[in-house]
């Protein structure tokens, strides 16, 4: 004779239906926990101040440093909600930062002083950014990633003076098509691909950044004197006007969910990056990666191991094993410009070199 539990169908199956809504519920119970886990207590730094005086030159990462081990906690420290992450409180120097440790957890604010009314009214030019500008300010004004004929309409250099192979500071360079009357330029290299180390695909074609350029002269060709160069201008780089580049004030903040990525390109071509180098990271915006989110890096590495014998005298002589280490955390990157699927990220600490295809993920 069967049982029948009304609604329920028989005795074994509502059994089962109870089996799986304990089974949820440890479930849930133990996400909980791990998330409450991942909310560690906020570690100051060992030296934090009580206060401090905000001065020109200063960066929000580089003050997060002064009080926190973990710089990427700032908004923790400030108490900010969502929005307050992403249109955070402008920083302007000569104002003060107090360190308020009277609470559970440490709290940072802004000392209430009587100020001048002109003080910060409408000179946001003067409030510090999150990192470094003027490393990233020509990644900011005009987009790197394009299309993979992007920069075939814009002007093109097409002869130097005294017929010089390439240019620095200083040298002169003749441009055809140059339709617009803007004074101040920036050059680019024509695209290359950025291929992803983990598929091998092209996620994008990057332009690289070579210096800016000043119009002498207009016409046909017209003529340009070459201000600033991080590498030699030549015939065939091309030019786009440059606009002066937004503040990047956004809170760093690690991401809310779980991201993991690689090193896809070092800018400027090179194998080895540091601090203060930037690179190109193979997820972006579809991924869930926006400006201000730091990321972890990890050695992505495999060690070659010879087998050797019973004894340390006697080998076995010609194969060779891969053992795959485990990643090792070293540094962080900020990111500060993204794109569909590629973004670029400012190498902030770091205690070895960043090399492609190393690892990046929430911290």
């Amino acid at each position: 004779m069967r049982i029948r539990v009304p609604g329920s169908g028989t005795l074994r199956e509502a059994n089962m239906m109870i089996i799986r809504i304990i089974s949820a519920l440890i479930l849930s119970f133990s996400t909980v926990c791990a998330l409450a886990q991942d909310a560690k207590p906020l570690q100051l730094a060992t030296d934090a101040p009580d206060r401090h005086t905000v001065v020109k030159g200063d960066t929000l990462w580089g003050i997060s440093g002064k009080f926190l081990q973990e710089p990427y906690r700032w908004p923790e420290l400030w108490r900010m909600n969502k929005d307050q992450v992403k249109n955070p409180h402008r920083i302007y120097p000569g104002q003060v930062l107090v360190l308020d440790r009277s609470g559970a957890n440490p709290q940072l604010r802004l000392e209430t002083l009587k100020l001048e009314p002109k003080v910060y009214s409408e000179d946001i030019s003067q409030a510090i950014p999150s990192i470094p500008q003027h490393i990233i300010e020509p990644f900011l004004s005009r987009p790197q990633v394009v299309g993979e004929d992007g920069l075939n309409d814009s002007p093109k250099i097409v002869a130097t003076q005294e017929d010089r192979v390439y240019l620095g500071p200083g040298g002169r360079a003749y441009v055809s098509g140059m339709k617009e009357k803007a004074k101040l330029w920036q050059v680019y290299r024509p695209t290359t691909p950025v291929v992803d180390p983990e598929t091998q695909e092209t996620i994008g074609y990057e332009a690289f950044y070579l210096g800016t350029a000043k119009l002498a002269a207009e016409g046909e060709p017209a003529s340009i004197d070459i201000v600033t160069a991080i590498q030699e201008i030549g015939v065939g780089d091309r030019l786009i006007p440059a606009t002066r580049a937004e503040i990047i004030s956004y809170a760093p903040r690690a991401p809310s969910k779980q991201i993991q990525g690689q090193i896809a390109a070092i800018y400027g071509g090179v194998k080895e990056a540091g601090r203060s180098s930037i690179v190109t990271l193979n997820r972006g915006k579809q991924d869930g990666i926006e400006v201000g989110h730091v990321l972890a890096l990890y050695r992505n590495s495999v060690e070659q191991v010879r087998r050797e014998g019973e004894f340390r005298h006697r080998r076995e002589s010609g194969e060779i094993i891969r053992v795959k280490l485990p990643p090792e955390k070293y540094g962080h990157v900020f990111v500060f410009r993204v794109f569909d699927r590629i973004s670029y990220a400012l190498v902030m600490n770091v205690s070895r070199p960043v090399v492609v295809a190393d690892l990046v993920q929430t911290p």
